[in-house]
């Protein structure tokens, strides 16, 4: 049997990764939250920030996308109205992985998986607003350029003129 591209397997069998990664993205879209353990967390974090993705997409063709991973129709339905407004100022980064101490049990490494709801902080805003800003004075400024070399080009033709006048 062949061994993944992208490190070792969760589970016995490829089927069953994908159907466990499944499982704890419909749990972690219903709770906002999933304790489980570290090397899952990391594995969940790329199919779930995919499918919130799809969901901002919003459009019949994501749904059904999504619908192929998630079964659970009430789930999707609150990715896709719920969630995805949360996310819609967001670029990406939409779930955070927290480490936690080693489960009791077997001394596994722990972590909680779970959705950003905050709002994305002003800071970034702020920098988004002065790149924007940056941009249209960048445009703007060849614009105010030309006006600017005129009286200069004048200058320098009056200054020759006098001097061709003197000769």
């Amino acid at each position: 049997m062949p061994t993944p591209k992208k490190g070792p397997r969760l589970a016995s069998s490829p089927a069953h990764e994908r159907l466990m990664l499944a499982n704890m993205a419909t749990s972690l879209f219903q709770n906002g939250r999933i304790v489980t353990t570290l090397p899952k967390a990391k594995r969940l974090r790329p199919l779930a920030e995919r499918l919130i993705t799809f969901a901002k997409r919003g459009d019949l063709h994501s749904r059904r996308r999504v619908m192929r991973v998630i079964r659970n129709k009430s789930v999707v339905h609150v990715l896709f109205t719920q969630i995805a407004e949360q996310m819609e100022q967001r670029e990406g980064g939409y779930t955070r992985i927290v480490k936690i101490a080693p489960r009791k049990g077997d001394n596994a490494p722990a972590a909680i998986i779970e959705l950003v709801t905050e709002p994305v902080s002003k800071k970034q805003a702020v920098v988004k607003e002065a790149e924007a800003a940056a941009k249209s004075a960048e445009t703007e400024a060849p614009a105010a350029e030309a006006p600017v070399e005129a009286p200069a080009e004048t200058a320098a033709e009056a200054t020759e003129a006098p001097a061709e006048q003197a000769e």
